[in-house]
Order: structure tokens, then C-alpha cells, then sequence
């Protein structure tokens, strides 16, 4: 039987096993046609919160399981990601609109992520403190309890697993809810290979849903943790609830990253690696190159470049053949991005490439002679389209690439000690010199500033650690102390 076999999960969640919903069901599209590819359950706030007493039990014994028996799980599951790539691949082209390259990236970061997640489970997670009194004294990481993942459309593998995985391996329980219009590449398929993978039952609830399900994981007291990747304005609201509630809250955002193209750079590689940035999986990821700041000597060759390379560029269904850019994930998300281009052009703008679409396929989108309070430079755009600024100092385009509510991600292309000192004066979680801004690791530090998030990091270590478990003081004497009482 295929691991995503529909006879499975139609029409249901995944407590543990999979179970009809009393949200009802829902039907997942693809959206480069329009048809329908399956059935799902969706989450009401009851499925949640029985979903959320189940892991609390369930996590108590999981915690207590040594961490060879939680690493081989891990192991096992990152083995299925191997295994059965090809069929989770076709997915991700299918219900998320991806190309099969942005697809297969997904499945292999999905299995690293498995793997050195299992290495968490052994890590060492405490210390020696030092005390003036006679006695031990010991500060230990202990998991957190149930943890609550909720994960956008754009990579919902990733997305996913990237606090999944390191939070099972840290002895914690997990509800999950995935974007619903990618809840089958994004939801049943952790909920499936960590099935198979023998993972206790009770431990990952996968729970599709809107925003009913949403505040329901938010807001279970038996929650301790959110780990939220999304809109800025969605981490505002689930920031603000869990401060109320006194959870910790883990929010990666939006992003409007600047990629700050330098005096004397080769402009044949700036443009392709702009193009990278800007036009990407359409452009619909958080860490998109949204501002070209580009030095004057450059600029008006660099933006001919990038414009001739975005026509040339195919668009189209990837599930049918090689194209670069797939379809924006709906109408509503399409609607926004012809807005702001519209309005850019509107307030003077020149549209040098793109700016049509045909369906829910916008063509990649290079704009000049654009000023930093128009809309598509201003705001994240979250779609194929790519402003180009000139600069003509390395002080105007520090000030330029600091002046944004977002700190995600910054490239710069060019000279290294020029590059070295722009990205000390620039505030952003990311750098990337002589690179764009998309990149990330399952071993890597992840996070933004600002209205990109609120400093928490995902990935490697010591921030997984941090991230999905609780410190805990404990001292230890050799007799009974005496007090003067």
C-alpha cells in the first residue's frame, strides 16, 4: 500500500489513529487546475482539545522512554522520508504548486531533519552549577509537555517537521495544524511516516483546520508551547494570547529582505542569484529577495538583466512539465500581489517585466525607477516580483536596508569587506554574503527581528534545546539540612 494511500486519511484527522472529524471535512485543490485532489477532516476546537488531554498523557510515558528508543523512531522516520520521497514529492508539486526541484528539496530536508533530530534525544542537557551551600547543585532541560506547531502553505514540509521532529525527540508531544490548503504534504504525511515509523500513539495529532482550530491549539491549557511560522500580523495575535496565558511563543514571520548589489560586482551572477531570490517557488516564501538595492553604477544593466531573464523564465502546471515558476497558492493571495503591483505602477513606477497573469499564474515581475514608500517596495509582497532601488554611497544603502519593520534575511553581492561592514550595521536574524537571501539548513540557527519575529530560533542544537524545553533547578545534599526553625 502507497503511504499516502486516500483510503487512509479521507475525510479524517490523526489522533493516533484516524478518526473522523467533527469540524466536518473540507476538499484539497490543487491549484495549478483547479481540481480536486482529496478529502480531509477538519478540526473543530472539541478535536482539538481531546487531542490536546490525549498528548498530555501520552507525553508523560514518552518522556520517560530512554532516548535510544525516541532516537530510533527518529531514525526510522527519516528512513521513510528516503523510502517514499518520489510519492511525497509528487505532492508537494501537486498541493502546493512547486516545482519538482523545490519538491525534492523538501523531502531530503525532511529526512536531515529526522536524523539530527535524533541526535537531540542524547544531547547533553544540563549543568554543574556552582553553590555556596554543601550540596550538588544542577540546572537540567526537562520537555516542555505538549507543544503546539501550526505551519504556512508555502514549504509545509519543512515548515512542519522543522519543529516536529525536534520537538518529539525532545520527549514532548505534538498537535499539529497545517496550512489547510496544504494539510495532505504538510499533515498526513508526517502523521503517516511517523506512524509507520512506530512512533506511541497519542504522541502527533494532526489537526487541519481554520481559524476555530487555530485558537484551539493556541489555546489548550495543556499547551506550554507555540511554535507558529506565518503572517506577521497572525504571530501579533497568537503572540499576544500566549503572553495572556503565559506560553511561550516561537514566531518566525514575514520578511522584506533587501539584497544590496555592490560597486564592481559581476552582473551576470548578481542577476541570477536576484532572480533566485525574487522569483523562487513564485516568490511566496518568507525569506524572498523583496528589495534589489542596486549601486548606480550597476543599476540600469542589472535591472535590463533581471527583466530579460524574468520573460524568458516559464510559467506554468509543474506537475505537467519544466517550468521555473508554478501558480500563486490561491485567488485571494494572487489578488494582493497584482494590488501591490498595480499600485506601484500607479505611483510611478516602471513595470520593466511582468505584471499579468492568466489564471492563478503571475509572471515573474521586475519593477524600476521605484522609491521606498511604494507599495511593493514597502510591503511584503509575497509573490514573483522584484523592485529595483539604485544607491550610490555604502551609507545610503545601509539606510536603506535598515529601514523596514522586518529583519529576516539580507544578501549582498560584492566585495567582502565592504559586504562585512554593511552586514554589521544592517539588524537582521540572517546574512548572507555573495549569496541571496533564501537559504537555510537543518543545522543552522533560524530567525528573524522585529516584525520577522520575536528572536526565537529554530534549528541546530542548541536553539532546539532552548526552544522545546524547560530549564530545571535541582540540588541534592548528602543529610537532611537544618534550618532554625
Amino acid at each position: 500500500m502507497a503511504l499516502l494511500d486516500p483510503g487512509v486519511w479521507t475525510g479524517k484527522i490523526f489522533d493516533g489513529g484516524w478518526t473522523a472529524a467533527a469540524g466536518g471535512v473540507y476538499d484539497v485543490t490543487e491549484p495549478a487546475t483547479g481540481a480536486t485532489l482529496g478529502t480531509l477532516g477538519q478540526a473543530s476546537a472539541g478535536d482539538v482539545q481531546r487531542a490536546a488531554e490525549t498528548a498530555a498523557s501520552a507525553q508523560r510515558d514518552w518522556a520517560a522512554q530512554t532516548y535510544e528508543e525516541r532516537a530510533a523512531v527518529l531514525r526510522r522516520a527519516g528512513r521513510l522520508f528516503e523510502d517514499h520521497a518520489a510519492e511525497i514529492q509528487e505532492w508537494i508539486v501537486r498541493e502546493a504548486g512547486s516545482i519538482p526541484p523545490k519538491a525534492e528539496l523538501e523531502a531530503h530536508f525532511a529526512a536531515s531533519l529526522c536524523y539530527e533530530s535524533a541526535a537531540l534525544a542524547s544531547h547533553p542537557q544540563g549543568l554543574v552549577l556552582p553553590s555556596a551551600q554543601p550540596r550538588w547543585s544542577l540546572a537540567r532541560r526537562r520537555p516542555a509537555g505538549v507543544v503546539s506547531v501550526i505551519a504556512p502553505f508555502n514549504f509545509p514540509l519543512i515548515l512542519s517537521m522543522r519543529s516536529v521532529a525536534p520537538a518529539l525527540a525532545l520527549g514532548n508531544a505534538v498537535l499539529l495544524k497545517p496550512d489547510p490548503r496544504t494539510a495532505v504534504c504538510g499533515g498526513v504525511v508526517l502523521a503517516r511516516i511517523f506512524q509507520e515509523a512506530g512512533l506511541p500513539e497519542g504522541l502527533l495529532h494532526m489537526l487541519p483546520g481554520g481559524r476555530e482550530a487555530g485558537e484551539a491549539v493556541v489555546a489548550a491549557p495543556e499547551v506550554r508551547v507555540v511554535s507558529f511560522t506565518g503572517s506577521t500580523a497572525a504571530g501579533r495575535k497568537i503572540g499576544e494570547v500566549c503572553g495572556r496565558l503565559l506560553k511561550r511563543a516561537h514566531l518566525e514571520l514575514g520578511g522584506n529582505n533587501a539584497l544590496i548589489v555592490l560597486p564592481g560586482a559581476k552582473v551576470t551572477d548578481a542577476v541570477s542569484a536576484g532572480a533566485w531570490g525574487a522569483f523562487l517557488h513564485q516568490g511566496q516564501i518568507c525569506m524572498t529577495s523583496g528589495r534589489h538595492l542596486v549601486h548606480e553604477s550597476l543599476h540600469e544593466e542589472y535591472v535590463a538583466a533581471l527583466a530579460d531573464k524574468a520573460d524568458k523564465l516559464p510559467v506554468g502546471n509543474p506537475a505537467s512539465g519544466p517550468v521555473a515558476l508554478g501558480p500563486i497558492i490561491d485567488q485571494g493571495q494572487l489578488a494582493h500581489v497584482d494590488e501591490l503591483v498595480r499600485g506601484t505602477v500607479a505611483a510611478g513606477a516602471r513595470l520593466a517585466a511582468g505584471g499579468t497573469y492568466e489564471g492563478l499564474f503571475y509572471r515573474p515581475t521586475v519593477l524600476a525607477e521605484v522609491t521606498p514608500d511604494m507599495p511593493a517596495y514597502a510591503q511584503e509582497v509575497f509573490g514573483p516580483v522584484a523592485p529595483v532601488v539604485p544607491f550610490s554611497t555604502t551609507e545610503e544603502a545601509i539606510a536603506l536596508a535598515a529601514a523596514s519593520e522586518y529583519g529576516l534575511s539580507l544578501g549582498i553581492l560584492g566585495d567582502v569587506g565592504q559586504a562585512m561592514r554593511i552586514a554589521d550595521a544592517v539588524p537582521t536574524g540572517l546574512v548572507h554574503i555573495n549569496d541571496q537571501t533564501v537559504n537555510d539548513e537543518p543545522v543552522v540557527p533560524f530567525g528573524g527581528l522585529a516584525a520577522s519575529g520575536n528572536g526565537s530560533r529554530f534549528g541546530g542544537p542548541d536553539a532546539n534545546i532552548e526552544a522545546f524545553t524547560e530549564t530545571q533547578w535541582v540540588t541534592v545534599r548528602d543529610q537532611i539540612a537544618t534550618y532554625p526553625f
